[in-house]
């Protein structure tokens, strides 16, 4: 990071190491086992991990980054001590590691782990000790085993390896006699940078000249001093050269217009995982779930975390990042937080055997193995395939093959084989000063290289620098050259990949700027009011996104480092500019010069990354020409004969020497104490106005953590009084968040439903809705997991479902339960009532266990989830299962979240909030599951028989289908019938063949319930369905609407926003049909109103994202929809109702009018009139005669709807009115007041309905039925 390792004031802040440790053996303390390491007495005493200690460190302490003794030794040997003997393998291994403070910023830490002979009696007495007793216990229990179990015994001793006796006991013994005993110890530089390639030549240096058969030109305590007080860091955009024990060291930074300071060789991530796994696990670490890295090496595992994270620019982790986590903090894997750790494998050990605490949201890397696993509905990356094309391309020039390869970067992570000049191991600890390793044997033998090479001709890469023969003379120096070759490359592979990976992120947020709420007029009211205030306009940045962008883009900007990236962008504007906000601001700048983006910006166009050649030159200038060189390394004032030298054991260094730097004997350090006063000068400057600095600092850290739970674990103090604080502290962060994300589901949706009343505009997308509940489910998930006593599954809220489901069933069996609260009575007038749905918690369980679509047990917990949303009974089900307070007991540690009284009964008040809103997240998300449906009919028993005697149908469709025709059992007024989701019901159609003495039926109306759901719809209907009544109708189709369920607790009864849509009421459909003509009719300024209004809602639904229109056919057929308005309007004036005459119907006009058109010639002004009132006529007698020869028994009034919807979906309505308004008839049939006679009124009801002309409207199926147009 950039600018994370600036220290405070009054320090030398431009210095390249700020310590030198040395942790080893304490030869006071002796033998300590360490049981915070997972001891295992089962392994042989070698095979043990021992406490290590920092047995020095240089300076002793540094005011602006103060020593921290406990995460240093931690770190540096992450598993403790390690024993060898003779016969084992002793080779160096280098490894580094961060230490990210509370704050956020961090400390590199490089480490060199070699081995050195025990020297002290006493230690390996102690240790022959260990081994008589191992023995001892083994052999006895070995007799007492039967020969068959031999083999285990054998292969869990030598971790899967020895398989016989003999081979046992040699593995199995240190005779102090015969054996010599070795001990790591290890030698680290703790700087504020990574310049991991430095750093490591520096240590190796130093660990070539403990070992070396000639002592060092200088002692080392001179290097050492050099290096912690002579050498500074490179200014940005600098090179710097420095001196270490045999050569010189160099070292680069990019300037500030370039992408940050990365120094670990991204060649290494992608040959560990492969470009594809690569990419996945980059998609976790961006949506920010939970990654676990896994490997038995820990330089892997920083490696891999440092590539991933670094990959990320512009933005920047947010949460919990530990790459190597030490085997006593194992229990942060329990953290409720989003993190990226680094857990090193025990050889042997399979995944199987990894008990972690929660994997709902984990994607588990296994380095080693080259294996990753996900979480599940993981995203795609936008434009994956052309970004991998794109990678591959710039790793097939370097020759990297893009599937990866596990055996080159094996050999890189082991030192013997690192390409430096003299390392190789020759069995006297690495040195044969003569000759110099021979690079062209090593690879000669290497299948990598030919396959790469095979590879790279295939491709026609040319590559540079791998010719396999050499002429002997020249053999060192191009030894030299290459190792110089192939670090030169690594850098440019590294920027190279870093532009492609900040160009995808250039492209996708071109115009994130745009969407920024710059809502504060300063700085402390921003600060202030930061929780309350939208920063960014979510809705309208995804309305503007291609569509294949979404689902990733709707998660990415939900995550943290999104806020944080958007809070900086804000707080730019008072403050310097965050030094990645700077760089990606620049860059989206450039683009906008020069290619002046024009709608290429809105496609899902690929755009490859452009500057990989400037980059990689800027590097390779730096490197060429040194800009700075530091102070060689010199004798210091020391005390004589202490510098004693002996080969192959580190001195004890003169602490004193070490313990302070020159008094100013430098450039830089001068340079460094201006910049000091300025910085002071500001500050004091900066105190005089504006806010009281300390006040402005706790704002700041306030607002910059907010949201972040807890950044980062302590690695220190870990009492139980530290673990106890840190769980309380998730606690509370795991409540603040689900009173945000409650709070932010609530605001979105009624937003949304206000306007569909038509208050306001809407801002939530159903995408948009979608992630709010994913993100729900993955706090639920979390939430579970926290401080659970033992894992089971993979989903902790599931397993206690599962468990609490097999206590009830046991308790069923004994007794039978009482049925749940929630009763549903569905009275109407006559009586008939939908039977009451059962609320119960293990019935939704079971409704979800019987999906066969659901493979996982996470997919069963999220549907479950969506499922008890829908029903608004979340809040209710969660209470009820941890009601249950010897389960919680049993499965909970006493400081997890769901055994907080207090916290959990909040927790539980913020999900009963969302009673408030209507949610179709099961619905609309399973859309393939078949569900059981009950349809109840209810007829007017006063005015009719409730039976008919005919064979009544009936057919019930919804968004995502219909159900066919299904008959209706005689004389029942109910059936239940099961069909794939049918989605939100929309309509039914109802009907009977007229046969039997009582064929004549009058419906109130038709009930249909979905049985999972509980969403009950009514579809009114009011007419009678018969030959010779009402308008002779044998089927009608019906419009339904959502009844709201009256078990919505106390809350939903005080804020239930309005229904959306009611279809024809009873009332009005009668009034139409003149059975009572009391009603009191319309007037003409209300008719003409109600056009306006119908023709309004038809064209707002076109405006809205086509996934959340919702149901068209409701405002064309429902109650206020445009068939009701026009026949409002063919009703003004008609003279219907006859005496000693049947009733009249709209329907009688059309079909008068249509034998009119049909025998008479039109008389036209011009010939062009003519011609065009022809074809209208001869369309509109087409459509008429269509519908009447239908096979259908439809009545006149639903003829009249089919032609209204057929005429709007075909745009034919602006011409047909015109030709009815105009025909002779009229006069016979209306009024002289009706509207249809009035020439303005004509002409204003065409204009609006040629506002629909632009709309593709499309009829449901069950509206144009078996019409032939």
């Amino acid at each position: 990071m950039s600018g994370s390792g600036a220290p405070g004031p009054g320090a030398a802040p431009c210095r390249f190491a700020h310590y030198f440790v040395l942790c080893g053996i304490d030869a006071e303390s002796g033998l300590e086992p360490d049981e915070l390491a997972g001891e295992n007495f089962d392994q042989s005493p070698l095979r043990r991990t021992f406490k290590s200690k920092v047995l020095a460190h240089y300076p002793q302490n540094i005011e602006w980054n103060p020593f921290d003794q406990d995460a240093v030794n931690m770190l540096c040997m992450p598993k403790g001590l390690s024993f060898r003997t003779q016969a084992d393998n002793r080779d160096p291994q280098l490894h580094s590691f961060i230490i990210t403070r509370e704050d956020g910023s961090r400390t590199y830490g490089f480490v060199l782990t070699f081995y050195e002979e025990v020297t002290s009696k006493q230690i390996c007495t102690a240790m022959q000790t260990l081994y008589q007793m191992h023995n001892a216990e083994q052999y006895s229990s070995v007799c007492a085993s039967s020969s068959c179990s031999m083999d285990s015994l054998a292969s869990s001793i030598d971790e899967g390896d020895a398989t016989s006796l003999a081979k046992l006991q040699r593995y199995n013994s240190y005779d102090i006699s015969r054996d010599t005993l070795y001990v790591s110890k290890c030698i680290c530089l703790i700087t504020p940078l990574p310049f991991m390639q430095a750093c490591k030549k520096f240590l190796v240096q130093l660990y070539k000249a403990v070992t070396s058969q000639q002592p060092p030109p200088l002692p080392l305590e001179s290097y050492i001093h050099n290096i912690l007080y002579e050498v500074p860091l490179p200014p940005p955009g600098r090179s710097l050269k420095f001196y270490g024990v045999y050569e010189p060291i160099i070292c680069q930074r990019p300037g500030p217009n370039e992408l940050p300071l990365s120094d670990y060789p991204l060649r290494e991530v992608f040959e560990l995982l492969g470009l594809e796994n690569l990419v996945q696990v980059f998609t976790c670490v961006l949506l920010e779930m939970q990654i676990l890295l896994y490997s038995q090496d820990y330089q892997r595992l920083m490696t891999v975390a440092e590539g991933i994270t670094t990959l990320l620019f512009p933005f920047q982790w947010q949460h919990v990042y530990v790459p190597i986590l030490p085997a006593s903090l194992l229990h942060f894997l329990d953290a409720p937080v989003p993190y990226l750790m680094g857990l090193q494998s025990k050889e042997g050990t399979d995944r199987s055997k990894l008990e972690l605490p929660q994997e709902a949201n984990l994607c588990f890397v296994d380095i080693d193995n080259h294996f990753i696993e996900l979480p599940e509905d993981l995203p795609q990356f936008p434009n994956k395939l052309e970004f991998i094309q794109e990678i591959s391309e710039v790793l097939l020039q370097f020759g990297i093959p893009p599937e990866g390869n596990l055996h080159c970067s094996d050999s890189a992570t082991k030192l013997k084989n690192l390409v430096l000049s003299d390392l190789v191991n020759d069995k006297k600890n690495g040195n044969i000063p003569g000759n110099a390793l021979n690079m062209y044997e090593l690879l000669k033998g290497n299948e990598t290289i030919a396959r790469l090479q095979a590879l790279a001709k295939r491709t026609g890469v040319t590559m540079e620098k791998v010719t396999i023969t050499a002429p002997l003379a020249e053999k060192e120096k191009d030894v030299k050259l290459q190792c110089e070759e192939v670090e030169l490359r690594d850098y440019k592979l590294n920027v190279q990949l870093r532009e492609v990976f900040a160009n995808r992120f250039t492209q996708l947020f071109a115009d994130y700027e745009a969407f920024v709420i710059q809502a504060a007029p300063d700085l402390e009211s921003w600060l202030t009011n930061r929780e309350q205030m939208q920063n960014f306009d979510k809705a309208s940045f995804l309305s503007d996104q291609p569509e294949p962008y979404l689902p990733f883009l709707s998660h990415f900007i939900e995550t943290q480092m999104f806020a944080t990236f958007i809070d900086n962008k804000i707080i730019s504007q008072w403050e310097e500019k965050d030094p990645f906000l700077r760089v990606f601001d620049s860059r989206i700048e450039k683009i906008r010069l020069y290619n002046v983006r024009a709608p290429a910006l809105r496609t899902s166009n690929y755009q490859k990354c452009s500057t990989l050649k400037e980059a990689a030159q800027s590097i390779e200038q730096r490197l060429m020409k040194i800009d700075h060189t530091a102070i060689h390394p010199h004798l210091l004032d020391m005390k004589i004969g202490q510098g004693k030298y002996e080969q192959g054991f580190f001195p004890k260094l003169q602490s004193d020497v070490l313990a302070t730097g020159p008094t100013n004997n430098n450039r830089w350090a001068s340079r460094s104490a201006t910049t000091q006063r300025r910085k002071d000068r500001l500050r004091q400057h900066s105190e005089h106005i504006g806010l009281d600095n300390d006040l402005r600092e706790k704002y700041m850290q306030e607002a910059r953590s907010l949201g972040k739970n807890l950044r980062q674990p302590k690695l220190s103090d870990l009492s139980p009084a530290v673990i106890a604080q840190t769980n309380s502290k998730f606690v509370e962060g795991l409540l603040k968040e689900c009173r945000m994300k409650t709070k932010r589901m609530l605001v979105e949706k009624m937003g949304h439903e206000a306007v569909e009343l038509g208050h306001g505009e809407a801002n939530i997308t159903g995408l948009e809705e979608n992630t709010l509940i994913a993100s729900l489910c993955d706090l639920l998930e979390r939430i579970w997991s926290h401080g659970l006593q033992v894992k089971q599954g993979k989903s902790a809220l599931w397993s206690h479902l599962l468990q609490y489901q097999e206590r009830e069933e046991k308790q069923e069996h004994s007794a039978e339960s009482p049925v749940a609260v929630g009763t549903e009575r569905r009275k109407s007038d006559t009586g008939i009532t939908m039977p009451t749905l059962r609320v119960s918690l293990i019935q939704d369980m079971r409704h979800v266990q019987n999906m066969s679509e659901i493979k996982t047990d996470v997919g069963r917990a999220r549907a479950w989830i969506r499922l008890s949303l829908e029903k608004k009974l979340l809040s209710q089900h969660l209470k009820q299962l941890l009601s249950n307070q010897p389960l919680a007991k049993k499965l909970y540690k006493r400081y997890a979240f769901l055994r907080c009284e207090e916290e959990r009964e909040q927790f539980l008040y913020h999900l009963l909030s969302l009673n408030a809103v209507d949610y179709f997240c099961f619905t609309s998300v399973f859309t393939t599951i078949v569900i059981p449906y009950r349809a109840v009919i209810i007829p007017i028993k006063k005015l009719s028989n409730a039976i008919t005697t005919s064979n009544p149908w009936i057919c019930v469709s919804g968004e995502l289908g219909d159900t066919g025709v299904m008959q209706i059992p005689k004389n029942l007024l109910e059936m239940t019938f099961e069909c794939q989701n049918l989605g939100k019901l929309t309509t039914v159609q109802i009907g009977h063949d007229n046969s039997g003495l009582l064929a004549k039926w009058l419906v109130d109306c038709v009930m249909v319930r979905n049985e999972i759901t509980g969403h009950t719809y009514k579809f009114p209907c009011g007419r009678w369905l018969g030959k010779g009544v009402d308008d002779g109708s044998l089927e009608r189709i019906l419009i339904g609407e959502l009844v709201s369920s009256t078990s919505d607790e106390e809350l939903g009864k005080q804020c239930r926003t309005p229904p959306q849509q009611k279809s024809p009421t009873t009332a009005r459909r009668l009034s139409i049909t003149s059975l009572t003509g009391k009603n009191t009719k319309p007037n003409a300024g209300q008719i003409q109103e109600g056009i306006g209004e119908a023709v309004n809602g038809i064209v707002k639904h076109f405006h809205k994202p086509e996934k959340e229109r919702g149901s068209l056919t409701i405002l064309l057929c429902g109650e206020n929809g445009l068939v009701a308005a026009l026949e409002q309007v063919f009703h003004h004036g008609f003279k219907s109702a006859r005496i000693f005459h049947k009733n009249v119907f709209i329907w009688d006009f059309i079909e008068k009018a249509v034998a009119y058109f049909e025998t008479s010639d039109q008389i036209g002004d011009n010939e062009e009139a003519l011609l065009l009132q022809r074809s209208s006529c001869k369309t509109f007698c087409h459509y008429v005669n269509a519908i009447n020869t239908a096979p259908r028994n439809i009545g006149k009034d639903g003829k009249f709807q089919i032609l209204v919807c057929l005429g709007t979906r075909d745009h034919l309505l602006p011409q047909w009115i015109p030709l009815l308004a105009e025909c002779p008839l009229i006069t016979r049939m209306y009024e002289e007041n009706a509207l249809l006679r009035d020439r303005m009124t004509v002409n204003s009801l065409i204009r609006v309905l040629q506002t629909l002309q632009d709309f593709n409207i499309v009829l449901e199926g069950s509206l144009i039925k078996g019409v032939d147009v």
